[in-house]
């Protein structure tokens, strides 16, 4: 699909990626966004942004309860706005209303790994301490998550990033998105 075509047939409808940490919401969501024109938003910077410190303070000092509150504080005002791409922190979108208010906008895509390639990409990627692995076994803790996140990321379009490029997975989604339109 080309690029002026695939612009035409979204029609300016936001595409919102989901899934757990480590997925590659980030890094497919920035190329969607250099693919398609649309701009790109993490959830994640935004709250840091708005908050003044970063992920792992909020759920130090304010609490889990604080930042899932600003996440949907961030759900109602990106719903609002068109031409984006969305990547949600990974636990965005388990909340029901968060996927409802975004999912009246877009598009939601739900990245899936497997704990191994999870695993190897946070520990990889140089980015901020992740609060939810920092317990003695984080493997164990990955396959945790994902079975109790399992019915919820499983409502949404499922796209596998184990062992696939970011450009293959670019191309999936935005087919996707042509082909149903």
């Amino acid at each position: 699909m080309k690029m002026k075509h695939a612009k035409e047939t979204m029609k300016n409808k936001n595409i919102i990626l989901t899934g757990f940490m480590g997925t590659g919401k980030t890094t497919v969501g920035r190329l969607i966004a250099k693919t398609t024109g649309y701009r790109f938003v993490d959830t994640d910077d935004m709250i840091v942004k708005k908050a003044g410190k970063p992920v792992s303070q909020i759920f130090e000092i304010d609490g889990e309860t604080a930042f899932r509150r600003m996440e949907a504080d961030l759900a109602v005002e990106l719903s609002k706005a068109h031409g984006l791409v969305i990547a949600t922190g990974g636990g965005m979108l388990l909340n029901d209303g968060n996927a409802r208010m975004l999912g009246m906008s877009g598009q939601i895509f739900c990245l899936v790994a497997d704990p191994d390639a999870i695993i190897h990409r946070v520990v990889n990627d140089g980015g901020a301490p992740r609060p939810l692995l920092n317990v003695p076994d984080p493997k164990k803790k990955v396959a945790e998550l994902l079975a109790q996140r399992e019915s919820t990321y499983g409502q949404f379009i499922q796209i596998e990033t184990t062992k696939r490029s970011p450009k293959m997975i670019c191309r999936e989604i935005i087919d996707f998105i042509g082909n149903s339109q």
